[in-house]
């Protein structure tokens, strides 16, 4: 029976390049959405580029351009990025378009008449020279901790967090002139409300979010939910929809998260699709795919948001969440310059190898560690020695002794059963956002395919036991189609490139079975050495 899968992968900001850590976080969408379009199911994969904020607009001021010409330009690198790695998202959108827009001032207005959002004097910073009031990041100061070089919220010396009435020597980061502070009115939103039903959600979800989703979650809640400002005073934003708020932006926090819903909802209408089958269906699966720090915006946040609207809409299923991604044993860093981006890595390396190091080294339980050395270690011994190794020695015999044309022999009963018991187990872990383990299952059958054909010896039975050769093959041929097949989800390059090689159009989530006398095509090397 056809299942509906809702995916939502994080909204990388588009303030900058793309880096290696969210490739990490993200890919695991790619992967879930394919393997349940390959079961048949009705898939919805959504996400886009985050385009409102203080960091855009301090960014363009500095370039001397409008924000929107900031977003534009990282969304279509970010585009370009997720392209070239075979992301197929069904909608990649950005928070600046109208629809969005509209989408969240409906959403703000819905939630105001349902009495959780209220308004609230509060004493915030101001700059008498550039007469304007002031975010966090646009005061600089002096670390409260180290006596650093700070922002409004964070230093950039010991990384400490904090409020920003806790900062020293506090200025304006546009004149340099000491700040004051000046009454201003706000749209603040009862989170605290929804403290006990975030409880029973995080509670119920214990044996099915990662432990770090779980664990940071009930920080969160044994320090008790608080009201937040849902509103700020800036001038690149959404407009907020309640009288005598003209002057100010929706805040971007909670807005984002809503492009999970405006996307998908979008993307319904315009094929022709009842957008209320992902969203409010108790039947739909979720999963919402992101990074360690978004945690919080997608297990209490996002959840609350839902529930205040109060119109039918399903809480998450299955959070993916991230640890980080290192880099030669260092956290990255803008000020230590040790990041690698997406763009970099893409420009040097293919998909499959990329898709493949991310994934079978990806951060799921801890933080893991990028190497160029271990990618090429990887690609040289996984993917070439093992992988492609099997592949080539099989069909590259078969053309060269008979023309490519594959023989007619009797399936190993025993390897066809480990075949289909290999679908059962990696399905069953990708359905669970295992794709490390799920990886890491399929190549341990190449291994055995590997085993399996040197045991067999088939260039010695080609010459004294036809039949045995034949079944051999047939057997080998079942291996790598089925391989290919599997490994789709994850590197789909390779497995396009093993399909036509057999003129397979059969990609379903099933054992297939290589027809006998199949004459193959442009048979080549599956991977090149690094």
């Amino acid at each position: 029976m056809k299942q509906n899968i809702f995916i939502g992968g994080a909204w990388p900001y588009a303030n900058s390049s793309l880096h290696i850590g969210h490739i990490a976080a993200l890919l695991p969408g790619d992967v879930i959405a394919r393997y349940y379009r390959k079961n048949g199911d009705n898939v919805l994969y959504v996400s886009g580029s985050d385009s409102h904020g203080t960091p855009i607009t301090l960014r363009s001021r500095n370039e001397h351009c409008k924000p929107i010409d900031i977003v534009n330009r990282y969304h279509k690198e970010f585009c370009d990025c997720f392209e070239k790695l075979q992301f197929t998202y069904d909608n990649y959108t950005l928070t600046c378009t109208p629809y969005h827009k509209n989408f969240v001032k409906d959403c703000i207005k819905n939630i105001y008449d349902n009495g959780y959002i209220y308004e609230k004097e509060e004493q915030q910073d101001f700059c008498e020279h550039c007469n304007q009031f002031l975010s966090d990041r646009e005061i600089e100061g002096t670390c409260p901790f180290c006596g650093g070089h700070a922002t409004g919220d964070q230093c950039d010396d010991c990384m400490a967090t904090f409020n920003a009435d806790e900062l020293k020597n506090k200025h304006c980061k546009y004149c340099g002139q000491p700040v004051s502070l000046h009454t201003n009115k706000h749209l603040y939103w009862k989170l605290s409300d929804f403290q006990k039903d975030i409880e029973k959600f995080v509670s119920s979800h214990q044996d099915i979010w990662r432990f770090n989703a779980i664990n940071e979650s009930q920080k969160y809640l044994q320090e008790g939910l608080k009201d937040r400002a849902i509103t700020r005073q800036l001038e690149w934003g959404i407009d907020v929809p309640i009288t005598g708020f003209d002057d100010k932006k929706i805040y971007v926090w909670i807005e984002a998260v809503l492009g999970y819903i405006s996307a998908g909802k979008l993307y319904c209408e315009q094929n022709d699709l009842d957008w209320n089958n992902f969203y409010k269906n108790a039947s739909t699966k979720s999963y919402y795919i992101h990074g360690k720090d978004n945690i919080p915006f997608h297990t209490i946040i996002y959840p609350a948001l839902l529930l205040s609207l109060n119109e039918g809409y399903q809480l998450p299923d299955y959070i993916v969440s991230s640890e980080y991604l290192n880099v030669n044993d260092e956290k990255m860093s803008k000020s230590k310059g040790n990041g690698v981006t997406a763009k970099e890595l893409i420009e040097e390396y293919e998909s499959d190898t990329i898709r493949y190091y991310m994934i079978s080294q990806a951060p799921e339980r801890r933080d893991s560690n990028f190497t160029y050395e271990l990618l090429t270690q990887l690609h040289n011994k996984k993917l070439v020695g093992e992988y492609g190794n099997f592949v080539n020695r099989n069909l590259a015999f078969l053309v060269k002794k008979f023309n490519g044309i594959t023989p007619c022999g009797i399936i190993d009963e025993s390897v066809r059963d480990k075949i289909i018991e290999s679908y059962k187990i990696v399905g069953d872990l990708i359905s669970k956002g295992e794709l490390k383990s799920a990886i890491s299952k399929i190549q341990e059958l190449v291994q055995f395919a590997n085993k399996y054909y040197d045991e067999h010896k088939p260039w010695i039975t080609v010459k004294e036991n036809i039949s045995e050769f034949n079944n051999t093959t047939v057997t080998c041929l079942d291996l790598i189609i089925n391989i290919a097949n599997l490994y789709e989800p994850f590197i789909p390059d390779s497995s396009a490139k093993i399909f036509s090689f057999f003129g397979n159009t059969n990609k379903h989530w099933e054992y297939i079975s290589v027809k006998p006398f199949t004459t193959l095509q442009d048979v080549s090397v599956l991977f090149d050495r690094i």
